[in-house]
């Protein structure tokens, strides 16, 4: 057996999460039940920012949050922390520059903008880099979720992973199908709460077997070698403050401002001020909620150290290990597996309805072809198969990845949200026209140019890209529109 299994017993596995299951349909069944297209895809803009702030403090947080963050800082301290910086400031520039203008222009799908200003190879572009960009991290997120299960659970009953993902990814099918973005604000709430229960509980357990008081272990934070935030001394480095706080505005500004999942969200807010509202106290409230996961990075190692728990080949099975079968008690244990299972049904959720919108909406075309009742069936079989779809992807990655699941998501990312920075970016700084047909080559190549510039600068100079990747991406992706641009108008 992988040492890393927890001995929690598989009945008060399956306990807490039929207990989370049933809370997550109830709350997914009460705004469900007399919902449409416009439900689904916008909740009708009618969401109190209040609720929308409450409900994004969880939506930012996954599976990978939630296990990979406290692992992370024996290699990489509170280095993340500069990169929290850097998101900080990247939601201001959402809320102030790209929140009016998808409001102003009434958007279902936010990369209908490239048709308007461009022309229909531009939306269908930025569209399919969306889709492949939404389903390749998704599933990387979903898989380890299913990475954890199959350790807690469906090895101990002989179900392989694939069955694992199936019936994970028909879970969120089931809690998704009919509601939509609605359903998905009401199960963030869930996630919030059942998130911060679970942080506050494990670090209370912690310092009772400790017998540490508040203080003491703040001071235990403070004075660890973990705890170090800034690192200057090395500009190659990945870790490097500017490299990281520079990457995080960027990656912010693509990943939530220009993802149709986080923001179909942030639209679903009365105004643009409330989503202004939402937005800036969410990624305040994200520093803070962040900070706590890394001091409780310390504190799980400082509790290893102290009972002589063997530490997992992966820092990210450390949380899982201390939480399910550290010697913390049982209620812990069941109270993280909630927590885990609500940060990934939650995100998996809203992955799924926002590549379901745009699938239908950018891809398909379906408004425009379809009535309000052919609509209807067109979202819900093409939900039914992105699905399926998901849970295919999920079981590839069972079998193939072998890195660190954090980083692997952000250099995907770095790739395939490059053009459609890059897009944006062109379309809002220049009033260029651009022969539409076309478009699809510099975003094909920008990340074909950037992963050869990222080799160079190794091979070359030994300096290494990390996660500034992404401007460069972006940057290869404007000069190739420049190329494309109508010189006669």
């Amino acid at each position: 057996m992988n040492p890393s299994v927890s001995p929690l017993p598989p009945l008060l596995v399956l306990a807490a999460l039929a207990c989370y299951g049933l809370l997550l349909f109830a709350v997914a069944y009460l705004p469900a039940r007399r919902v449409g297209n416009a439900d689904f895809f916008t909740a009708e803009r009618r969401t109190p920012w209040y609720v929308a702030w409450w409900a994004m403090i969880g939506a930012a947080m996954s599976g990978i949050t939630f296990v990979s963050v406290p692992g992370s800082v024996a290699a990489d301290a509170f280095s993340y922390l500069q990169m929290m910086a850097g998101f900080t400031v990247g939601q201001f520039i959402v809320a102030f520059w790209l929140v009016p203008l998808f409001y102003r222009l009434r958007l279902t799908s936010i990369y209908q903008y490239f048709e308007q200003r461009f022309g229909p190879g531009a939306h269908r572009t930025g569209a399919r880099f969306f889709f492949l960009s939404k389903m390749s991290v998704a599933a990387l997120k979903l898989y380890i979720v299913c990475a954890v299960l199959q350790e807690l659970l469906f090895d101990r009953f002989g179900i392989p992973f694939w069955g694992n993902a199936l019936l994970t990814m028909a879970v969120v099918w089931g809690y998704t199908r009919r509601g939509g973005v609605r359903t998905v604000i009401h199960a963030d709430l869930l996630k919030t709460v059942v998130l911060l229960a679970t942080l506050a509980v494990t670090i209370a357990a912690i310092l009772a077997q400790l017998d540490l008081s508040v203080g003491e272990a703040w001071r235990e934070v403070v004075g660890s070698p973990f705890s170090q935030v800034f690192f200057f001394d090395d500009p190659a480095s990945d870790r490097c403050f500017w490299k990281m706080f520079v990457a995080g505005i960027v990656l912010l500004v693509a990943m939530t401002g220009l993802d149709q999942d986080l923001m179909q969200c942030n639209l679903t807010c009365r105004s643009v001020g409330d989503a202004q509202k939402n937005i800036v106290l969410t990624a305040f409230c994200q520093f803070i909620v962040i900070g706590a996961f890394l001091a409780l990075g310390v504190l799980l190692y400082r509790y290893a150290a102290a009972t002589g728990l063997a530490l997992p080949a992966k820092s990210d099975r450390l949380f899982p290990l201390v939480a399910t079968g550290g010697g913390l008690p049982v209620a812990v244990g069941m109270l993280f597996v909630a927590g885990f299972a609500a940060s990934s049904f939650s995100a998996a959720g809203s992955s799924l309805t926002a590549l379901t919108t745009s699938f239908t909406i950018d891809l398909l075309d379906g408004a425009r072809r379809h009535g309000e009742a052919g609509l209807l069936r067109l979202r819900r079989r093409v939900h039914a198969a992105l699905a399926l779809g998901m849970a295919a992807l999920v079981t590839v990655f069972g079998y193939v990845a072998d890195e660190s699941t954090i980083n692997l998501i952000f250099k995907l990312a770095g790739y395939t949200y490059g053009p459609i920075l890059g897009m944006f970016l062109f379309g809002t700084w220049t009033r260029c026209r651009l022969r539409d047909r076309w478009v699809w080559a510099p975003a094909v190549a920008a990340p074909l140019l950037s992963a050869l510039l990222q080799w160079g600068a190794g091979a070359w100079f030994g300096y290494r890209i990390g996660f500034e990747l992404l401007l460069y991406n972006a940057a290869f992706t404007m000069a190739g529109l420049w190329l494309l641009r109508e010189r006669d108008r």
